[in-house]
């Protein structure tokens, strides 16, 4: 069974040498070459890293004479952040709640220590 998009771009993205490729894919299209440049292993290694990201769809590559560019693709970074959101928007409510509590108990302390004096 095929697993669905969202787990293979989270499959790929699991990666930290996939990770720094598209990383390094922001700034542009990039050869093979290139992409492997900073990494200590092997061309066939890369590629095999490239086929990852392209099976999830995070990067595509053409073919412009005996160049093959890579270049990221947005849709399923969009789509991984789109399912993530509500839980982002879940933990800034629950972060802003103790941040929230830490002031009011901070204030509360020094109201305290005040009354001693």
């Amino acid at each position: 069974m095929a697993a669905d998009p969202l787990s293979t771009t989270f499959a790929a993205l699991a990666d930290p040498t996939r990770r720094a490729i598209l990383s390094r894919l922001t700034s542009g299209e990039a050869s093979v070459t290139e992409l492997a440049e900073p990494f200590e292993m092997s061309l066939p290694a890369v590629t095999k890293h490239l086929k990852v990201l392209q099976r999830a769809g995070l990067i595509s590559q053409s073919r412009e004479a005996q160049w093959r560019p890579c270049r990221l693709e947005a849709k399923p970074m969009r789509e991984a952040a789109a399912w993530m959101e509500p839980y982002r928007r879940h933990w800034e409510r629950r972060l802003d709640r103790l941040d929230y509590y830490l002031q009011e108990a901070t204030h509360a302390r020094a109201r305290h220590l005040r009354k001693r004096k």
